[in-house]
């Protein structure tokens, strides 16, 4: 026996859904800009301008589509939030930290990628939502 959504969870699943479209969306947004602005190679390029092996920007590039597919669709929702919290604490580390703070500082500052991985948090706590494809009602 089943009983009936209370108006809190329903405001909590709503809550989940936009949250998790929002992320999605941003994770696309900004492999977009790896694939069509900076190319895959000229992101590859900039990944070893840094340090890092270029094949992982490749990796990276991946992990944020399929990321944000994962989230628009609502797929593992709990997981896919966790396991993009690296991605974002790698950007902060290799390029966002030095830059300070802001956001608008040359390089971009830490503070949105901070928030990001907070968000990431909360999703993870809140789970699928609504209209997820993970979700069985």
């Amino acid at each position: 026996m089943t009983t009936a959504p209370t108006p809190t969870s329903n405001n909590a699943d709503l809550a989940a859904l936009i949250l998790r479209v929002a992320l999605g969306a941003l994770f696309l947004a900004h492999a977009g800009l790896k694939i069509f602005v900076f190319t895959p190679a000229g992101t590859a390029g900039f990944f070893q301008s840094i340090g890092l092996p270029g094949p992982l920007a490749y990796l990276v590039i991946a992990i944020e589509v399929l990321g944000g597919i994962a989230l628009i669709a609502g797929f593992r929702t709990r997981i896919v939030s966790l396991v993009l919290i690296p991605v974002l604490l790698g950007a902060i580390a290799t390029v966002h930290f030095s830059a300070g703070f802001f956001f608008s500082n040359a390089n971009g500052g830490w503070e949105y990628p901070a928030f990001w991985i907070v968000a990431l948090v909360v999703q993870a706590l809140l789970g699928d939502g609504a209209a997820a494809v993970g979700t069985k009602r």
